[in-house]
């Protein structure tokens, strides 16, 4: 009995923290859409630049998110770094994969795990790898990510 309502007690606080780092995203400019859950051990930095997360993401532990770039004008003397990240509704983001400024992952596509993503990913894809490459498509229909109806 006591182990239950510790389980409840620390599932119930897990989600009291996701909800206040979701907020915290927020009011520093991250757009994220409905029924996106965004683990607690993800980070989203926009420091410079901006990323619009769509409807019934998940994004997982480790993930990395980037919207800048800090070394860009070593590189290039005009380049400041500034960049966007549009990831599309119903995508998985898998553990420790990291999201570069300048993409958009499309609807429906799954990110596996340790992937760098670099480069834009079409929807209904499924991407791997550092650098991250296209290894199928996808046909629907898709489930919604994140459902948390009992069938």
């Amino acid at each position: 009995m006591i182990k239950s309502t510790l389980r409840k007690a620390k599932h119930y606080l897990g989600n009291l923290l996701r909800f206040i780092q979701v907020k915290t995203y927020k009011m520093q400019g991250v757009s994220i859409g409905k029924n996106t859950m965004i683990s607690r051990g993800a980070k989203i930095d926009t420091h410079r630049g901006k990323v619009i997360i769509g409807d019934n993401c998940l994004i997982t532990h480790g993930v990395v998110i980037l919207s800048h770039d800090g070394a860009s004008r070593m590189i290039d003397i005009n380049d400041f770094g500034n960049g966007e990240v549009n990831i599309g509704n119903n995508v998985f983001i898998g553990v420790n994969s990291v999201i570069l400024k300048g993409t958009t992952i499309g609807d429906n596509s799954v990110i596996g795990a340790g992937s760098v993503v670099n480069c834009d990913i079409p929807k209904n894809s499924v991407a791997v790898g550092n650098p991250v490459k296209i290894i199928k498509t996808l046909e629907g229909p898709f489930p919604i990510l994140n459902d948390h109806k009992t069938h």
